[in-house]
């Protein structure tokens, strides 16, 4: 699965389920203060993207994530 792939499949979900506006999500979109995403939106999240993309998501690693393309990368890490 390609960057491009990943970047799809996170928006959709940040857009449908978490009704995110779609214009927020930009690569420097900040995930706590730009998008208002919780600890509860971190878990669905998580949940979400283990079975999509068929990784684990460690709690203590995404403490460094702190951008929409930190996630990005942190997925496309997993994936390799």
């Amino acid at each position: 699965m390609n960057r491009e792939e990943i970047i799809r499949v996170v928006n959709e979900f940040l857009v449908d389920e978490l009704e995110i506006d779609a214009a927020l999500l930009k690569d420097d979109a900040r995930l706590k203060e730009d998008l208002k995403i919780d600890s509860l939106d971190f878990v669905d999240i998580a949940v979400i993207v283990e079975r999509q993309f068929k990784i684990k998501i460690k709690p203590e690693e995404m403490k460094t994530v702190k951008t929409l393309a930190q996630f990005y990368d942190y997925v496309e890490g997993k994936l390799q």
